[in-house]
């Protein structure tokens, strides 16, 4: 859903006739939402069974994306914005607490895979509204052909993900992160802030500063996403073997060079090279502090969650804002520019980061039934 929101973008600014900064602050209802999102954790994650919520919780996901790619007013747009922050804090929250339980459940790595799954997910819906538009079916057709697509998934899957009865939510506050967690909170805002801006500017990028195709548009949002693929299903082998400081460190750093390609590419493929070079860098370092956020001394693992997801939605939805208003101030090259150094602050507060370590991780593989998962 998020690849067919990013490839409508471009048509949705047009129709409600936004400027580059008018979008940019109206993207800002959605780490607003994500922030209301916090507070209601703990009334609602503390009463419903997870596995309830993450069936309702994406099912609704579909729902408020197909709001946003057909919505005829500004009004429309921003109250499906702001549910977009809102339901995205809950039903990440939700996903990343139970693989977390289901890691020390079976002594298995597999939260790298698990979030593979989340860019696999954007690298298809791009890559469908690219072969939609090129048969000139619009995007609000394809939000809903693909939101169907995936209700009736999830309504298939209903078992597997009801089976999960714990209620996961301790308790927690609306508020920033505690200063145990700041530093990885911070990263997390920063690699988030960069998976926002390429969903959010990279179709507008290529359509409107390099004068792209139609059927490109969505390319830059698809090679980023394959790449944070290819590197999200080798994660769980490559963390324990390079260390979590030096993944997080190394991936900020290709992260930085990418962005700082796509500010100063001449030519679409250029620049959806950079996106490439974006997706590889940011692809291991979000499951490593999710992991990390999970084993601090005196933070359960659900409020470690909630912090660093809190950092990194802000990230995520506000990031674009900030683009936004760069681009109509300067020009959109100067806002990736602008997290080009983001990144390169980011290597370094890795570097600086008591919380990841490069200590050799070992896991027992043990036997277990598939049908849990």
């Amino acid at each position: 859903m998020i690849g067919i929101w990013v490839a409508a973008i471009p048509g949705i600014k047009e129709r409600l006739h936004f400027s580059d900064s008018s979008l940019g602050l109206s993207l800002l209802l959605a780490p607003l939402g994500a922030l209301t999102g916090v507070y209601l954790s703990t009334k609602i994650l503390s009463r419903i069974e997870v596995g309830k919520w993450l069936f309702i919780g994406n099912m609704l996901f579909c729902l408020v994306v197909i709001i946003e790619v057909t919505a005829q007013t500004r009004l429309i747009l921003w109250i499906a914005l702001y549910l977009h922050g809102v339901n995205g804090f809950l039903n990440g929250v939700s996903a990343n607490a139970v693989v977390d339980m289901l890691e020390k459940k079976y002594n298995r790595r597999f939260m790298s895979s698990c979030h593979a799954m989340y860019s696999i997910g954007g690298g298809i819906g791009a890559g469908v509204a690219a072969l939609l538009f090129a048969i000139n079916v619009a995007s609000s057709f394809q939000a809903i052909i693909m939101a169907i697509i995936i209700m009736l998934i999830i309504i298939a899957a209903q078992n597997n993900l009801l089976n999960h009865k714990t209620i996961i939510h301790s308790a927690s506050s609306l508020g920033m992160p505690s200063l145990g967690i700041l530093g990885i909170s911070f990263i997390c805002l920063v690699v988030f802030m960069a998976e926002g801006c390429v969903a959010d500017w990279s179709a507008i990028y290529l359509k409107e500063i390099l004068s792209s195709p139609k059927e490109f548009m969505s390319l830059g949002f698809a090679g980023f996403s394959i790449a944070m693929t290819i590197g999200r299903l080798n994660g769980d082998e490559l963390i324990p073997r390079i260390g979590n400081k030096t993944i997080v460190i190394i991936g900020s750093l290709l992260a930085a060079s990418g962005f700082i390609i796509v500010a100063l590419a001449p030519i679409t493929i250029l620049a959806i090279a950079g996106f490439i070079f974006i997706g590889f860098g940011c692809s291991c370092i979000v499951p490593v502090l999710f992991s990390a956020s999970a084993n601090i001394k005196g933070v359960s693992s659900v409020q470690g969650f909630a912090m660093v997801t809190t950092g990194g939605l802000i990230g995520f939805l506000a990031g674009p804002s900030v683009i936004g208003f760069i681009s109509e101030a300067i020009n959109l090259s100067t806002g990736f520019a602008f997290v080009f150094l983001m990144a390169l602050l980011a290597a370094f507060t890795a570097w600086q980061n008591r919380f990841l370590q490069n200590k050799k991780q070992v896991t027992t593989d043990i036997n277990y039934n598939e049908q849990f998962l």
